[in-house]
């Protein structure tokens, strides 16, 4: 392992090198972006760290609207949209997504220096943005808390003064599509400034409802930012509000192991590929107030920036943030058309945060101290609705009916109807109690059955508040003309309180106690099954008289049915990183780094194992990662070839992961693990006629201990890559403007088991799944858009096509449905097409 490594180096820095000697000191380019990674405006070549900035011309010529196209060309991130309320953030093979609000990110998602980084409220609309900046390995020191592996800051446009402009534009496709955005920007008098920007996006789902209503997996968003920039001597100031609203229909969670039927008539209505129409429902007895399949979720949040030039050494900057959002999202987590299991996901969050960073800068040295306050209060509701008596024909293994229908293919699930029928369901509790040797008669199974509810509802909440205080350094000295040093420290203190409750809703769940019956002593055992035979038994309050548990089926409910148990922690600990950069000439830099991530050590609630028992807060201990990072960077050919490659090495200890528990998910320690790889990104701009691009990642992240040992992180390809274009040809009065791209990854596993049957076996998961086909293989999607412009870029009309080659992939797999044995798979975009039309004016006043 350690010789590939060092393998990769010399071959990249090698490379880089030698043609660093051919480069010649220029100016900085006027195109050339400025980025601010390191909390200081730099020249990308000067920032020692590998490091990917796109600008708002390439996000426009590419039409990257949303994360997860953006992340298509920037090596070594991957973002999963699985839904604006599920996103998965991925930096060099480590994932952010977790919904629960006992969790802390691993990579940071910022707006303008403001974290961003709870899954629920951290996927936002890319408009009116400046530019994107993604860094990787370990920020903490820069970033603070969530920025183990890597930190995303999206620094959006701000009031400009003395400029009266705006812009607007409109596109729409196939699938109903349409986006409409508009911006302007006025003078109030000549030191304030205001902006205000927004965006309308809306699509039809792109997979067939196949029982009526609307498609699956569409979009349906609306976004608007309102920006006010003050100035008065050496403070400037900026306000910005962001409000956004998405309400999408709901996700194509779809199984493959069985075709899409009528509920009604039993009648095949599709078929099982992963990409086909779906048949799904929202559950009967309105669940959830009757809301339908989907989203409903907002996000708000205020920023204030001050900026104050003490001297011509000093600076002082001051980040005070609000922000909040709320989320309701309903899904069909069994992937069926009968309602075996319907899902849903409340999460909420209110945040607050200041930071004060004072800023040096004279001669050779370059340095900052800071102190942060960050607030948190955050819950996650999930409330459930089964079938039992679907549930129960899943444990037997009969949902097509197990017999019953004559000639019906194990694929093909039965009528709703015949489910509802005691002397069928009677039929498959004596074979459940057969395979743990029990034997039930007749009556008594029949009697269990007539009980059996086809919408039982419980609950489960985990809630957290943190407050948190930092304080953090950092300083770079200039050691000689070509040779600089670069150190980082933050002290991180950590003040937690985490919660858990769950209840049952509407009576104890006779399948959850009929299974927990059938695990004990035979006496216990009698008297249980006795007991759930009694007429009216999912209703019967517990008593003296009737001792029965009040069962839960995928959560076992807390003491007083929903009593709110709480635990609170308190825990501190440093993250530091070193740096060195030479530089061979003013336009290359070769640098090495060494940097310590922590993830804070977080309390992860684990709901009773019986109904009333005892909730527990195990406290995972810190996750760190040891990052070692050698790179370079060289701008050639009089600044128009930009190329830069770094290798690395990631240990990790006490690696958090997450694992399913019935329905439930929950945070646990998996040990040790280890990643490695090359990341390389070339620009080439020979004239202003032509612009290519070109990135690759090579990325190995596994499990080195415990019951993982070896398996692949989750949505981690190891390699990855990207191609493009933008070319822009004179033709009559304006330009000819072409900019294709290729994107290609290699083949993902969806979940840190990957999928490995010895993995998910009872009691992790109510029904073993037995085999492994969530992942997905290797594929290339190709897009291109051509139009014509002004010269002066005042106005431009495009035609553009995603996915030109409607290559069918999946998005996710898995899922909530695991737990019984059927999992589900999220299709891909399809091929997307249409035209757009865009223009701006003004200037300078």
């Amino acid at each position: 392992m350690n010789f590939r490594i060092l393998a990769l180096a010399g071959a990249s820095l090698s490379t880089l090198v030698a043609t660093q000697a051919r480069a010649e000191a220029e100016p900085a380019d006027a195109d050339m972006i400025i980025v601010t990674a390191q909390l200081r405006e730099q020249d990308p070549i000067a920032v020692p760290m590998a490091l990917t900035a796109i600008g708002a011309d390439e996000l426009d010529r590419f039409g990257l609207q949303e994360l997860d196209k953006l992340s298509r060309f920037v090596p070594g991130f991957v973002v999963q949209n699985q839904s604006p309320n599920n996103p998965g953030f991925v930096m060099r093979g480590i994932t952010s997504d977790s919904g629960a609000a006992t969790n802390e990110p691993r990579v940071s998602v910022f707006q303008d220096g403001v974290s961003i980084s709870k899954s629920r409220g951290s996927y936002v609309e890319l408009f009116d943005i400046e530019r994107v900046e993604v860094a990787k390995g370990p920020q903490s020191t820069l970033y603070g808390r969530g920025a183990l592996t890597g930190a995303v800051n999206i620094i959006q446009n701000k009031a400009k003064l003395g400029r009266i402009e705006g812009a607007a534009a409109l596109s729409y496709g196939n699938y109903e599509s349409f986006i409409g955005e508009a911006m302007v920007n006025a003078p109030i008098g000549d030191n304030v400034a205001i902006r205000i920007a927004g965006r309308v996006r809306q699509r039809d789902g792109y997979v067939e409802n196949l029982l009526g209503g609307e498609d699956f997996n569409s979009a349906d968003t609306k976004a608007i930012r309102g920006a006010l920039h003050a100035e008065a001597g050496k403070l400037t100031f900026d306000l910005i509000g962001n409000y956004q609203k998405d309400r999408p229909a709901g996700t194509s969670f779809k199984s493959i192991a069985y075709n899409p039927t009528d509920p009604a008539t039993g009648a095949v209505i599709g078929d099982r590929g992963r990409n086909s129409g779906a048949a799904l429902v929202a559950g009967a007895g309105g669940f959830e107030g009757g809301k339908p399949l989907g989203l409903d979720r907002e996000v708000w949040s205020v920023t204030g920036l001050a900026n104050l030039e003490l001297d011509d050494r000093f600076t002082l900057t001051s980040i005070t943030a609000y922000r909040r959002f709320e989320s309701l999202e309903i899904f069909d987590a069994d992937g069926l058309s009968l309602p075996i299991l319907t899902a849903a996901e409340g999460a909420e969050g209110k945040q607050f945060s200041q930071e004060l960073r004072l800023a040096f800068a004279q001669g050779p040295l370059t340095a900052f101290v800071g102190a942060s306050y960050f607030h948190e209060d955050g819950s996650q509701r999930g409330p459930a609705q089964f079938d039992e008596r679907m549930v129960l024909a899943r444990l037997a293994g009969a949902l097509n009916g197990g017999g019953a229908i004559p000639g019906r293919a194990a694929t093909d699930p039965a009528p709703a109807a015949l489910f509802a029928n005691p002397a069928f369901t009677g039929m498959l509790l004596q074979g459940v109690a057969g395979a743990y040797g029990v034997a039930l008669s007749s009556a008594q199974a029949q009697a269990i059955a007539a009980n059996l509810k086809s919408a039982h509802l419980e609950t489960s909440t985990n809630t957290a508040r943190t407050n948190a205080f930092d304080l953090f350094g950092d300083v770079t000295m200039r050691v000689s003309e070509r040779f600089e040093l670069g150190a980082g420290l933050r002290y991180t203190h950590d003040d937690k309180r985490s919660g858990y409750t769950a209840s049952v809703l509407n009576g104890r769940s006779i399948v959850g106690g009929f299974i927990g019956a059938l695990s004990q002593p035979a006496a216990t055992r009698t008297a249980l099954l006795q007991a759930l035979a009694v007429p009216g038994a999912a209703t019967i309050p517990p008593s003296a008289a009737y001792p029965v548990p009040l069962f839960g089926l995928g959560a076992q409910p807390t003491a007083g049915n929903g009593e709110m148990v709480e635990a609170t922690h308190k825990n501190g600990g440093f993250s530091w990183r070193l740096t060195a950069r030479y530089l061979p000439n003013d336009d290359s830099s070769i640098y090495a780094t060494y940097a310590r991530g922590r993830r804070p050590e977080i309390l992860s609630p684990r709901g009773p194992g019986a109904p009333f028992g005892a909730v527990t807060f195990p406290v995972l201990p810190s996750e760190t990662v040891d990052s070692f990072e050698l790179g370079a960077k060289a701008a050639l050919l009089d600044r128009s070839l930009f190329v830069d490659g770094a290798v690395f090495f990631y240990q990790y200890e006490n690696f958090q992961t997450t694992e399913q528990q019935g329905t439930q998910f929950i945070t646990t320690n998996a040990g040790r693990a280890e990643s490695y790889g090359f990341e390389g990104q070339v620009r080439w701009m020979p004239n202003d006629v032509l612009s290519l691009f070109a990135t690759y990642a090579y990325s190995h992240g596994r499990f080195k201990t415990g019951v993982r040992e070896d398996n692949r992180f989750r949505l981690n390809p190891d390699h990855s890559a990207s191609l493009g274009a933008i070319v822009s040809v004179p033709a009559g009065p304006g330009r000819v403007s072409f900019s294709p791209s290729v994107t290609v990854q290699s083949k993902i596993f969806f979940d840190d088991d990957n999928d490995r049957p010895d993995l998910q076996q009872p009691p992790a998961a109510l029904v073993a799944d037995n085999i492994q086909d969530e992942y997905q293989d290797g594929y290339a999607l190709v897009n291109a858009r051509l139009g014509y412009e002004s010269r002066d870029g005042g106005w431009r009309v495009e035609a553009f096509v995603e996915n030109l080659f409607d290559k069918a992939y999946i998005m996710d797999a898995g899922n909530t449905g695991d737990s019984l044995g059927l999992p589900t798979f999220i299709a891909g975009a399809p091929r997307f097409y249409g035209v757009a039309l865009g223009f701006r004016f003004g200037g300078a006043r």
